[in-house]
């Protein structure tokens, strides 16, 4: 019996009570830190789109409260990033005393990768595809026409595709939890592998813009975080085969 069974159900609302205040708090010190620095973070948002611009070109607000709006929600978004630490901390703090001891040696791991792949896929849509996505959409401008584009639907565009390639790359923790529940196999992972990498340039279509590198800079990520993803389900399945031998 894990040590959470042992535990009144009021014991476990409280315990997470203080829990939710910890993340709270540490939420809004990360939102105030990033409020002072609101200007210089969103100038480093867009950086890449300012990159492929030409001189004089800016981004503008179409309404009196964008702006504020506008770096209020940049602040907030940086300040969960900062504080995620903490949140990763009191979320295992919190589930850790019911779990057994062998769920313990997977799950921390499995939280610490999950974070690990998440900031890579934010890290590789900044540098990499962004710059070319930006770079095809400022490709439209002429003498006549000129890209003025508002801080607001910049935000959105450029938060969705962090989150969109940020996901993604979670790709290998997934299907390796799904290998060691016992739901897929590496047998069906390289049976399907042909369909896989079509459904991974559909949605590479769906998600980037729409010109081909953009798509393919998405796609061979997915192609290899896929392999990857083959490799960890190796490696658990041996690890669950030798569990099973040891009961």
């Amino acid at each position: 019996m894990s040590d959470h069974d042992k535990q009144p159900f009021t014991a476990h609302l409280e315990e997470l009570r203080s829990r939710l205040i910890k993340s709270s708090m540490a939420v809004g010190l990360g939102f105030l830190l990033s409020y002072a620095f609101k200007e210089q973070i969103f100038d480093i948002l867009t950086a890449p789109l300012m990159r492929v611009m030409q001189h004089g070109d800016h981004l503008i607000y179409t309404n009196l409260p964008e702006a504020f709006f506008t770096f209020l929600k940049t602040a907030f978004f940086t300040g969960i990033m900062l504080a995620s630490p903490v949140l990763l901390y009191q979320f295992w703090m919190f589930v850790a005393p019911g779990l057994y001891d062998r769920e313990k040696k997977l799950a921390l791991p499995i939280l610490l990768l999950s974070t690990l792949f998440f900031g890579g896929g934010i890290l590789f849509a900044y540098f990499v595809v962004f710059p070319f996505g930006f770079k095809f959409f400022v490709g439209f401008a002429s003498e006549t026409v000129r890209p003025m584009p508002a801080m607001r639907e910049y935000l959105s565009f450029a938060s969705k595709l962090l989150l969109a390639f940020g996901l993604v790359f979670e790709m290998p923790m997934v299907i390796t939890l799904l290998a060691r529940l016992g739901i897929l196999s590496v047998a069906q992972l390289r049976k399907f592998r042909r369909y896989a990498i079509l459904l991974f340039f559909i949605v590479a279509a769906i998600l980037t813009p729409p010109d081909v590198i953009s798509q393919i800079l998405m796609a061979l990520p997915m192609m290899l975080l896929y392999e990857i993803s083959i490799l960890g389900a190796h490696l658990v399945g041996r690890q669950k085969a030798d569990d099973e031998a040891q009961r």
